[in-house]
């Protein structure tokens, strides 16, 4: 597996994930990216800062097919792995395509659209320390 990242802890600095649960959703997502060659793959611990979602994991693919890809067969996997359906919005385009699979939110991007948005940046607010 490929090293995934914690939002950043200081600027640029990207500090190692802790393990997921084996057989969880977490690992399932993350494994999925990394056996599809995703690029950058983030996960921010959500829970005291969002109700939306336990974890929110971002990943880049080199092209919007490669990203189209890898939503698609995220999805399946979750599904194949008894955790549901899952919804899927953005993949006409594949610029950004977020996955919303209940407690896992899953943004794939484009490395363009990627850094345009920040979103690390932008949900890392509590963990870099400064108040």
């Amino acid at each position: 597996m490929t090293p995934a990242t914690n939002a950043p802890a200081a600027a640029g600095t990207p500090t190692p994930l802790p393990p997921s649960e084996p057989g969880s959703l977490h690992a399932l997502v993350l494994q999925s990216l990394d056996d599809d060659q995703a690029q950058e793959i983030v996960s921010i611990p959500l829970e005291g800062k969002s109700s939306i979602a336990d974890h929110m994991v971002i990943a880049s693919g080199r092209s919007t097919r490669q990203v189209a890809a890898m939503a698609q067969k995220l999805a399946e996997r979750i599904k194949q792995g008894g955790f549901g359906h899952v919804r899927i919005e953005g993949l006409p385009a594949a610029d950004w395509v977020l996955i919303d699979a209940g407690d896992i939110v899953v943004h794939l991007f484009r490395p363009e659209v990627r850094s345009f948005y920040n979103l690390e940046r932008m949900w890392a607010f509590g963990d870099s320390g400064a108040a």
